[in-house]
């Protein structure tokens, strides 16, 4: 275990208003099931059940992003934190933090760690963990939206602004675009972003990845579904409907669907909406973007910041990145 200072602390702060979830669900139903084509954005597979089918998954024998990017975790983050010098590690959507934890271990000189996640439940999950192991590490949890402008709190620096996981990849362009400027924000002079990205590769692997052999991912996809039940009252079948994975080479992501296998008609109470959908109709549950070095260096340039280590597993399938404010 790392040594690290004394004078442990925990504090939680706020910024979501208490029915700021609720609120954003609604909205996101409402526009996304009376657009063309009809969506919903991923995040909200994420209840408590879709969480659990989400751990699954990292285990499946066909998903390979979370072992590739532990591969590199474990291999460089003694280079991470000489690189980086970091005395605050912030991570957006922390979760459980699991993966953080080899962070924490090469990161001797660390003061504070700052996880940001919309569920205060796993925020405070987590930091029990984390204080039972890091006694000595103040804790300074965020319950935010990592996509909404964040302000962080007064803790030293240089700062180390962790986002892994690949999640990048659910942001569509503009989103990215909008959130890489919006941590460069945060950032001051001698701050760092450390990012997880999947790695463009083979078709068949990659649709492989998200329509396992088990059927665990069209379970977490179809989720989001009881979750509109519960939340919003509405009526949805979900065994009037199969999960669909594809890969789309020309803007090089994958794609998971919801299709509609007859013509329905589902009620949702709580929007005040009516959704008809004709056998064979399609929502778009999910964008997960794979990426190039190049691609990842434009994109990080376009928010002023410089590439300055990039690393990937030994199969080259996932990268991880470290970039600085530029100039």
């Amino acid at each position: 275990m790392s040594p690290h200072p004394a004078s442990p602390s925990f504090h939680v702060t706020r910024t979501l208003a208490e029915d700021a979830t609720e609120a954003a669900l609604r909205a996101d139903v409402l526009h996304g099931l009376t657009g063309t084509p009809k969506t919903l954005p991923p995040k909200w597979f994420y209840d408590a059940r879709g969480s659990e089918l989400f751990e699954r998954i990292t285990t499946l024998p066909e998903y390979y992003p979370t072992r590739a990017e532990r591969e590199i975790l474990l291999a460089r983050a003694p280079e991470i934190a000489a690189a980086t010098g970091a005395r605050t590690l912030v991570e957006l959507g922390s979760g459980s933090s699991d993966k953080t934890r080899h962070l924490l271990d090469a990161l001797p000189q660390l003061s504070a760690y700052v996880p940001v996640d919309v569920s205060e439940s796993a925020l405070r999950g987590a930091a029990r963990t984390l204080l039972a192991d890091y006694p000595a590490l103040d804790l300074h949890a965020l319950v935010a939206d990592f996509t909404r402008e964040l302000t962080l709190p007064a803790t030293p620096g240089p700062r180390l602004v962790v986002f892994l996981g690949g999640t990048i990849g659910n942001l569509l362009p503009d989103e990215r675009s909008a959130f890489l400027a919006a941590v460069r924000a945060m950032l001051s002079p001698g701050d760092f972003l450390l990012l997880g990205t999947d790695l463009v590769k083979d078709e068949a692997e990659l649709v492989a990845a998200y329509d396992d052999a088990s059927g665990v991912t069209a379970a977490f996809n179809k989720n989001v579904l009881s979750v509109m039940n519960r939340e919003l009252h509405a009526d949805f079948d979900p065994g009037a409907f199969e999960h669909v994975a594809l890969w789309d080479a020309r803007a090089e992501w994958i794609e998971m669907r919801l299709r509609s296998v007859r013509d329905q008609v589902v009620k949702i109470p709580a929007v005040d909406l009516v959704v008809d959908l004709a056998a064979g109709e399609e929502i778009r549950t999910e964008v997960s973007a794979k990426f190039r070095r190049t691609g990842v260096e434009r994109e990080l340039r376009s928010a002023g910041l410089e590439l300055t280590h990039w690393w990937t597993d030994a199969a080259g399938r996932f990268g991880l990145s470290v970039s600085t404010v530029s100039g």
